[in-house]
Order: C-alpha cells, then sequence, then structure tokens
C-alpha cells in the first residue's frame, strides 16, 4: 500500500470548508468526533495516529461532494496511473455501448456489431469508469450489469427483461427484481420515448403497456 499523502488530515480539513462538524456528520454518517479526529490524523482519546478506511472515505466523498478516487489516491489506497488512450475503457464509444457486464477480471461490452471484453486495468480505472456511466444514460440494473437506457426499446415486465429492439427479437437482458421496481416507471417513459408513443404515456399508462405489445402482436 501507498504512503498516505502528507497532509491528508489537512486535506480534509480543507474539504469540509465553512461546513460545521456537525453538518459534516450529519451529510456522511460519520460522528463528528471522529470527523474531527481524521482531519488532526490521530485518536484524541488515545493519541493513536489514524487513517480512514476506504468505507469511510466514501461516505466523505458522498458529503464534500469530492472525488472518491481522488480521495483514495491520496489517503494511498490507490497508486495514480498514467492510463493511455489504448488501454482505458473509457476511450471506448460509450453512446454504441447496449450494455455492460463486469466480472472481477474484466469488462465486457455489448454492442449491435458484437462484444468487445477488456481487462480491468486497476482499482483506479474502474472508479472513473463507474462514475462517468450515469452520465452517458446508463443505469445498474443487477449486481454486475450496467445498461445504457438510450438503446432499450423493449421492455417485458412480466419476465423481467429489456431488448433492444421493438420487436423484441435482439439480445436482450433480465434485470434483478428490485432494480425491476425502483426502474419501472422510468423503463416505461423510455421505451414509451422510443417508440414514439410519449403523450400516449403521460395520458395513460396502462394504455402504454397495450400499445407497446401491440406492434409486437402485429408482427407475429
Amino acid at each position: 500500500m501507498m504512503k498516505q499523502f502528507e497532509g491528508f488530515g489537512k486535506f480534509l480539513e480543507s474539504l469540509r470548508g465553512k461546513m460545521s462538524l456537525r453538518e459534516a456528520a450529519s451529510k456522511s454518517g460519520l460522528s463528528h468526533a471522529y470527523i474531527r479526529d481524521l482531519e488532526l490524523e490521530r485518536n484524541r482519546s488515545t493519541n493513536e495516529k489514524i487513517k480512514p478506511s476506504p468505507v469511510t472515505l466514501k461516505k466523505l466523498s458522498d458529503a464534500y461532494k469530492f472525488s472518491y478516487t481522488d480521495l483514495m489516491e491520496k489517503a494511498g489506497y490507490l497508486e495514480k496511473e498514467t492510463v493511455t488512450e489504448s488501454n482505458t475503457p473509457l476511450t471506448l464509444p460509450m453512446e454504441d455501448i447496449l450494455f455492460i457486464e463486469i466480472s472481477s477480471t474484466e469488462l465486457t461490452y455489448h454492442t449491435r456489431l458484437g462484444n468487445r471484453k477488456l481487462p480491468m486495468q486497476s482499482l483506479l480505472d474502474f472508479s472513473h469508469f463507474l462514475d462517468q456511466l450515469e452520465v452517458h444514460g446508463f443505469k445498474k440494473m443487477d449486481a454486475d450489469l450496467f445498461v445504457n437506457l438510450s438503446h432499450v426499446q423493449k421492455y417485458n415486465a412480466s419476465e423481467g427483461k429489456l431488448y433492444f429492439d421493438p420487436l423484441g427479437v435482439s439480445v436482450s437482458v433480465t434485470i434483478a427484481a428490485f432494480r425491476q421496481k425502483k426502474y419501472h416507471d422510468l423503463l416505461l417513459k423510455t421505451v414509451a420515448r422510443h417508440t414514439g408513443n410519449d403523450l400516449e404515456f403521460h395520458f395513460d399508462r396502462s394504455r402504454v403497456n397495450d400499445s407497446l405489445l401491440a406492434p409486437i402482436k402485429g408482427h407475429v
């Protein structure tokens, strides 16, 4: 593990800025005393040197709206790497990707022209990568599945499946039940927009479900 950035506690204090310790505690879920200990880099009760865990850094990242990756680097958990365009996932045309499957060792990009597997370069690359998915319209639909909603054209709610063509004959993905519940309305709106049924959705949701199935019945 790398050495923690010198002055890391002061850096955390600068991130907090004018925010009070109690406000920071409320936003992060950490105690205000512990946050102050981290800023001083020692436990004031025992005078022992302390270092925040990755979980603690994630809470501070969210509370201070600061990059989790950068905090991990400065805390010594990640080694900053020079990432070239030849090996970073972020250089791929994200708008062409239908969905992404993630394993512990690689990323699999699924496009209309085929699949492409890339090795997981590092935790740093992966952290940057996850930060960008939401920006590009991806939603997490299972533990290891991220779907580009801009390509979804059919939603089979009874089977929990998403298709990337209006007839439901292309490749499909199955989404987790709790994700389906969370994104049900969003998926209906997405498909309605992609199939030209926006207005129908707003006036009568039940008609949207029927209208999404009607073209399929007509082509069988």
